[in-house]
């Protein structure tokens, strides 16, 4: 049972365990470790994230897909730089093609950006190093968050990307909207044979799970942005949800609320697939982005990052 607070009543509500596979916990939560078994027996991530809606971490159960081969070959492609440069280069390029298809959507207001962007994304296969491919990601960055404020109607304040911390309502709102997408990935890769620990475009470290940041870099332009720009267009999400303390923006619940159901609900839109001919979810088109990369890394056929066709 799940017990919340609602109009100063407490409410207990049944959770359907095996309908579930991941739980999000905002704010204060108090867990146990018979609570926490369970989800590990059920297979249940739990990601937390503190007051102000920052992530802060997850709860990552044993994996149950373990395959000695898929990882030993994982490790391996990261161990031969061209292999990796290789992986790296189309996790850039996935995520511009991302953004140039985005521009287009509003070319009569960004046709510089778009057009850099462009130029930008014509060198990526130029880089000799991961440090170059991921300098020149942040080029291709910040000139397209220079554009948001032209794709954005409501008036806002937009200078640059600001993340630790985010400083402003728009570097709250990309922060929260970045960090669903990595969770919604890191959700998807716990349900392969991929380490989410070993990683290609951002260096693997201590307590992160960065391949989740690298294949995230896909999803966050054409999930996460377009998913932002309707909400702002349409006056759903506003200034007033918002909150600032000192240097230090975030949403307020009512704000989150309205993210979190826009963004469930584009995860389970469906869409007709050009190679598989049937209809799949977008948080399915995640995954099969895994399966590609464990193609990939097995040798089985070369890894292209997603072109989002619609």
């Amino acid at each position: 049972m799940f017990e919340y607070t609602e109009d100063g009543q407490d409410r207990h509500v049944p959770i359907p365990i095996n309908d579930i596979d991941a739980l999000y916990l905002f704010g204060e939560v108090d867990l146990n470790t018979k609570m926490l078994n369970f989800f590990a027996q059920s297979n249940v991530m739990v990601h937390f994230f503190n007051y102000y809606g920052y992530y802060t971490g997850t709860f990552y159960p044993r994996e149950f897909l373990n395959s000695g081969d898929v990882i030993v070959k994982q490790v391996a492609s990261y161990l031969r730089k061209s292999v990796r440069l290789e992986l790296a280069k189309e996790f850039v390029k996935g995520a511009a093609y991302g953004i140039i298809q985005n521009l287009k959507r509003y070319k009569e207001k960004t046709s510089g950006e778009l057009e850099k962007v462009e130029t930008y994304f014509a060198d990526i296969d130029k880089q000799s190093t991961i440090a170059q491919v991921m300098g020149l990601e942040g080029n291709i960055k910040e000139t397209y968050y220079a554009a948001f404020p032209k794709i954005i109607n409501q008036d806002i304040e937009f200078e640059k990307r600001v993340k630790n911390p985010p400083n402003n309502m728009m570097n709250a709102l990309i922060s929260f909207v970045n960090s669903m997408i990595y969770t919604e990935m890191l959700r998807e890769i716990y349900k392969t044979q991929l380490n989410p620990t070993i990683s290609y475009l951002h260096e693997p470290g201590y307590r992160r799970f960065s391949l989740s940041l690298d294949i995230a870099e896909i999803f966050k332009p054409i999930y996460g942005d377009r998913i932002i720009f309707a909400l702002l267009n349409n006056n759903e999400l506003q200034k007033k949800h918002f909150d600032k303390d000192v240097n230090y923006a975030y949403l307020i619940e009512e704000g989150r609320k309205i993210v979190v159901k826009a963004i469930d609900e584009k995860l389970n839109t469906t869409i007709m697939h050009k190679q598989l001919k049937q209809q799949v979810s977008y948080r399915k088109i995640m995954r099969l982005e895994l399966y590609k990369l464990v193609k990939h890394v097995l040798g089985e056929s070369k890894y292209q990052s997603f072109r989002i066709w619609w």
